[in-house]
């Protein structure tokens, strides 16, 4: 169980973005991607932004990264963003940002207003910068009720780690009589295998890297991501691991009857689940379910890689579910913003040369 079979194929997924005259994806385009939304839980717009918009974006992120007293988030691997393996930081909603979400917004409003009303609030808007070293995070669910949103301001290659989805894992009215009323059971115990396999290829990769050069690791690092008590969902944390501290996967999760089931249903889940990797070209925004199983892989790269990324709700959220997976900026805290608020907010400019005849 120690290899993660992954397919980088997303084609199944994709849907070319094209633009009507007003600047916005056009009736048959927001058809074909709500259709894949409602299948798999995602849909990947290729070339929804030019290059010109997606430089802006990069430019966005460098400003907030840049920033000493940038606000990092809290819902991803905090260690990996002390050790400067990632920078999850939420941007502020200054004026640049504002206009930037609202443009994307605006492009995708037949989408995005299929799910979430225009009174929904905005959740964040950040930047996630995964750098050579980080943690695989473990497969999860982030809090429901959001569509989120992935642009890939540059080119994303497979070793920089681009997301990973499992296509069709999004919970919904109904889903539960696939499978025989066991779908939602099957998903988790595929969960369970996969993060089997990615706590071992965390320490794998951790052991490696204390074998190489001093400078691989930063001094106290390989203790802090492997035996320390200090709270962090997406460390290969043996000691949180053992003591059952890990609510994403720990050794609570694994006991006999659930051994058997991941022996006795093998084939099923086999046939039934896949992992695919996204790895966008620059000017991609991928949507995606909130519920929808994923994970941030590690970086196996020198070159960073860097998504602009927003969060909107579908439905009501309590404030602390809210925080628990999403780092508003205190600015967007001290002045919210809806999805209304972001349609109303700016004009589109003209499209370009994808827009429809």
């Amino acid at each position: 169980m120690n290899k993660l079979e992954v397919s980088s194929d997303t084609s199944a997924f994709e849907v070319p973005a094209v633009l009507d005259h007003n600047g916005r994806l056009t009736d048959h385009c927001v058809q074909q991607a709500l259709a894949m939304m409602d299948t798999h839980g995602l849909v990947i717009l290729t070339n929804l932004l030019s290059d010109d918009e997606a430089d802006a974006g990069l430019q966005l992120i460098r400003q907030t990264i840049d920033d000493p007293d940038r606000n990092q988030c809290t819902f991803a691997s905090e260690t990996d963003n002390r050790y400067k393996r990632r920078d999850f930081c939420s941007l502020p909603s200054t004026p640049p940002v504002t206009d930037f979400a609202a443009s994307l917004c605006q492009r995708l409003e037949g989408v995005l207003t299929e799910y979430c009303g225009r009174t929904r609030p905005l959740l964040e808007v950040i930047t996630l910068t995964s750098y050579l070293g980080s943690s695989h995070q473990y497969i999860h669910r982030d809090p429901s009720g959001v569509i989120s949103l992935l642009a890939a301001v540059e080119n994303v290659s497979e070793q920089q780690g681009g997301t990973v989805f499992i296509p069709g894992t999004h919970l919904y009215a109904g889903a539960e009589s696939k499978q025989g009323g066991q779908v939602h059971a099957l998903m988790e115990l595929f969960r369970l295998q996969c993060n089997c396999r990615i706590l071992l290829h965390n320490l794998q990769k951790l052991w490696s890297m204390r074998q190489a050069d001093r400078g691989s690791l930063a001094p106290g690092e390989f203790l802090d991501r492997v035996f320390s008590t200090k709270w962090d969902q997406h460390q290969p944390n043996l000691l949180r691991f053992l003591l059952g501290k890990n609510s994403q996967f720990s050794l609570r999760s694994l006991g006999p009857r659930t051994l058997w089931k991941l022996y006795r249903d093998r084939e099923a889940l086999k046939h039934r689940f896949r992992l695919v990797q996204t790895a966008p070209r620059k000017g991609t925004v991928i949507l995606y379910r909130s519920d929808l199983l994923h994970a941030g892989p590690d970086n196996r790269s020198p070159h960073p890689r860097r998504f602009f990324g927003m969060s909107i709700a579908r439905d009501i959220i309590e404030p602390k579910y809210w925080h628990d997976g999403y780092s508003p900026h205190p600015t967007l805290m001290a002045h919210p913003m809806s999805l209304g608020d972001l349609l109303d907010s700016r004009d589109l400019s003209r499209p370009d040369r994808r827009t429809a005849a």
